[in-house]
């Protein structure tokens, strides 16, 4: 006898069938967020098996925390989040310079200081210290992937607006670096 498909486009019936332990729901949803979250890990290191693993541990974190998703926000920003948790205890067991933050245009002239010299630990500290709004808008935008269409509609303000604290945010973070690396030449 033949199983019969089920369809999990709607993302309630999707999450209610994985914490059922439904492992064809399982399945669709690992196969629906696996490509995203592994271009949003690929951003951050070009190794695929390493990307690869850390989607895997991520996927791993996300089905192990589905019974506390509470359907207030999008499926996808929280499984990304989940994700990017654990891009970020990957590179803390794992510390090496991270090269993947674009602060400035790539046509400004170079400045004194380097991004090698910044771990993913103190950048993700640097971005805590900004205005909750602009640190929100910076963190789906750079970190998140999304557009500044997606974050207006996400977080309710004008696609200017999401453009305006973006900038605000790579002005904020290159004076925070700045005054990082500065901090660390002149205690070393």
């Amino acid at each position: 006898m033949l199983k019969k498909s089920i369809d999990f486009t709607n993302e309630r019936d999707l999450v209610e069938a994985c914490v059922a332990n439904d492992r064809r729901a399982q399945e669709a949803l690992f196969r629906r967020f696996f490509p995203t979250m592994m271009r949003m890990c690929m951003r951050y290191t070009k190794d695929r098996d390493i990307a690869m693993e850390i989607v895997n541990l991520g996927l791993l974190r996300v089905f192990k925390k589905l019974h506390t998703f509470s359907f207030s926000g999008s499926l996808e920003g929280w499984i990304r989040r989940l994700v990017f948790h654990s891009l970020s205890d990957y590179f803390k067991k794992n510390p090496k310079p991270v090269h993947f933050l674009d602060i400035e245009d790539r046509d400004a002239p170079t400045e004194s200081y380097s991004l090698s010299n910044l771990y993913l630990e103190d950048i993700l500290k640097l971005v805590e210290m900004l205005p909750d709004a602009t640190r929100q808008v910076f963190q789906l935008y750079a970190i998140e992937g999304y557009t500044h269409v997606e974050i207006s509609k996400l977080v309710n303000i004008s696609i200017g607006t999401s453009k305006w604290h973006l900038a605000n945010a790579r002005k904020k973070l290159k004076q925070l670096m700045e005054k990082h690396y500065n901090s660390r030449n002149y205690a070393g």
